[in-house]
């Protein structure tokens, strides 16, 4: 049975935004979270093999980790009950140590260097400390080690090998940001844990993203490193600009727009929600937009991020 659902922190590509639809624990072709108020809804797909939506055959992308809408309502609860509403007074700054797993093919395929490292984590800090545009949340970063893992199975086919790669390498507690770059495909950007799951599994914690999407990594709009920074927001509660589409509460943030849909591209001045105050906020970091596109955190959501890790992360 196929249902509409809402991915775990996963960026996909702009091709597939039209198309977003998973299972949870199935295989799954995806990239919105919500089925759009009006218009047609988007494809519903399950199953292994292609799908032809008009622009070609398309693989089906594997994700161990979709949630449906009411697990995301679930998860937003949760954050209520374990998170005071008043995010602390005084200083809100931290360091967030950072491990990166760089998994490569045996050939130097995905075989990123210490500088492009850096200049990943450099990324980060630019778009929580406001410098890209909008606001400075308080987050900063810091990288505390880089693994290297040659291996050709792990590499291209993650998922079934992901336990154990994640067994193996993955470093310290619900503090520290483990990155695990890697080949996804060519439908899936990256994804990331919820805070709100670490103490189910710590083990499995952290961010997997496509290794063409780090700074200079070669995939076409999406390789600023903005891909890192839209998945460190879901590891710090924030769910997509877009979800639930127009209908409340939206992304649980008050001050994001609604929105109907994921942005391809950057179609700014883009509004579809009319009847809702603000336009599409399609230069956030949390949509679905071109690296280029993308720049900015809002205040609510900061408090948010605060929040959440005050109630999961701070050691």
């Amino acid at each position: 049975m196929c249902i509409a659902t809402i991915g775990h922190g996963g960026r996909l590509t702009s091709a597939l935004a039209a198309l977003a639809i998973s299972t949870a624990g199935t295989l799954f072709l995806a990239v919105a979270d919500n089925e759009p108020a009006g218009g047609d809804p988007p494809a519903r797909v399950c199953g292994s093999g292609t799908v032809e939506d008009g622009r070609g055959q398309i693989p089906r992308v594997p994700d161990p980790h979709a949630i449906t809408p009411e697990e995301a309502a679930e998860l937003d609860e949760q954050l209520r009950r374990d998170a005071p509403d008043r995010v602390a007074q005084g200083a809100r700054e931290v360091t967030i140590p950072v491990v990166f797993h760089v998994i490569s093919g045996s050939d130097g395929t995905g075989a990123h260097s210490d500088a492009s490292v850096d200049d990943q984590v450099e990324v980060l800090n630019q778009a929580f400390a406001g410098e890209l545009g909008g606001h400075d949340t308080g987050f900063r970063f810091t990288l505390r080690d880089t693994t290297r893992t040659a291996d050709d199975d792990a590499f291209h086919d993650f998922p079934t090998h992901e336990e154990r790669l994640k067994s193996d390498l993955r470093q310290g507690g619900a503090d520290v940001l483990n990155i695990y770059s890697v080949d996804l495909g060519e439908g899936i950007l990256g994804r990331s844990t919820f805070p709100q799951r670490v103490g189910e599994n710590l083990a499995d914690d952290g961010l997997v993203v496509d290794y063409r999407t780090l700074p200079d990594g070669g995939r076409t709009d999406f390789d600023l490193g903005h891909t890192v920074v839209h998945e460190t927001g879901h590891w710090l509660a924030l769910f997509h600009t877009f979800q639930n589409g127009c209908s409340a509460p939206g992304d649980y943030v008050d001050d994001t727009p609604y929105e109907r849909e994921a942005a391809k591209g950057c179609p700014v001045g883009r509004d579809t929600c009319p009847h809702r105050a603000g336009e599409d906020p399609v230069t956030n970091f949390m949509n679905y937009s071109d690296d280029a596109c993308m720049r900015e955190f809002t205040a609510g959501q900061s408090d948010r991020m605060w929040r959440a890790w005050l109630a999961y992360r701070a050691p």
